[in-house]
């Protein structure tokens, strides 16, 4: 159990010297004489992080077959549109905590966060460029766009005890599993792969960035936040009605529920210990780990697609990580 549980990371053993050459590259890129995006960028990309889009750029180009430069460019450019979605979500969700350290926001101010977050969008922008790909552009484009999509439904969504699943998962592709998804086409775009098999390398990306994303939600009842880098309970400060809270409401008897609605909607932090108890009771979070596994089963079964590689073996490896993690 202890050796599924460990990082993420250890599930791209076959490019780890690709991602030495993709935080090389990141580090080079992100210079910029103006000194406080310098600091910025580098305080939060220092920060470290699984980098498990651009393992999939890299996974899913070595094998199509694909050894170009570009996949570097392209594992360094989805880096930092994350990163650009994460300065900003940390203002909008006041968040103060992230991979075990302050957050941008809370150290630099919020003003100084987004104007930094729009730098790397802007500068994975001019990187996307030189890769001299009208194909690229296209999904990339297209990827931030949705994201963008993603985070006003977020916005929209919070505090609403009345959303129903689909409308959470919704969310979920727009605003996390849309960047897997770019990711894993990237590669599959890069080997020259054809339209049916492109398109279910971006299947396998959406499938496991579901998951991720599921498992994200429900560490957040079931985590510890030394393990996590983030407080615990978080979502319920914020007002998110996420996966386990919509369950455990389906589920629990009249005052419960009453209980979960109104903490949503007022993002009772103070009444975590009740929610915690109330999402186990209710088997809440199994259901939710069942569902990321589903998507993790879905992403596994379209890796029959790809050739027996080493890198379709960790690609298979990440599908199993991605649930059975602890942060």
């Amino acid at each position: 159990m202890l050796e599924i549980a460990a990082s993420i990371a250890a599930a791209a053993d076959p490019i780890d010297a690709g991602l030495q050459r993709v935080d090389a590259l990141i580090r080079e890129r992100l210079a910029s004489r103006v000194a406080l995006i310098d600091q910025i960028s580098r305080y939060i990309i220092g920060a470290g992080g699984k980098r498990i889009r651009p393992r999939l750029v890299l996974l899913f180009a070595e094998a199509m077959g694909f050894e170009g430069q570009e996949r570097y460019e392209l594992a360094a450019i989805v880096e930092f549109i994350h990163t650009a979605t994460l300065l900003h979500d940390d203002v909008v969700d006041e968040s103060a905590l992230r991979r075990g350290r302050a957050t941008a926001n809370a150290i630099f101010g919020n003003a100084a966060s987004v104007l930094v977050g729009d730098f790397l969008y802007s500068r994975a922008f001019q990187m996307m460029v030189s890769v001299n790909s009208m194909r690229v552009l296209e999904v990339l484009a297209d990827a931030t766009n949705v994201i963008a999509e993603g985070e006003v439904l977020q916005l929209m969504n919070m505090h609403d005890p009345d959303i129903s699943v689909e409308d959470y998962l919704r969310v979920i592709r727009y605003k996390t599993a849309k960047l897997f998804e770019a990711s894993a086409r990237l590669g599959a775009v890069l080997g020259g792969a054809d339209r049916p098999l492109e398109e279910a390398c971006a299947e396998f990306g959406r499938s496991l960035g579901t998951a991720f994303q599921l498992v994200d939600d429900l560490l957040d009842y079931e985590g510890h936040t030394d393990e996590l880098g983030k407080n615990v309970g978080d979502d319920l400060r914020e007002g998110k009605p996420t996966l386990p809270l919509l369950l455990a409401m389906e589920r629990a008897a009249e005052d419960d529920r009453v209980l979960i609605r109104r903490a949503i909607e007022h993002g009772e932090n103070e009444k975590l210990p009740e929610i915690l108890a109330l999402v186990r009771r209710t088997g809440a979070l199994d259901a939710t780990r069942a569902a990321a596994t589903r998507e993790a089963d879905k992403a596994r079964a379209l890796l029959g697609a790809l050739p027996p590689s080493r890198a379709r073996d960790a690609l298979l490896e990440l599908c199993v990580r991605s649930v059975h993690r602890s942060s």
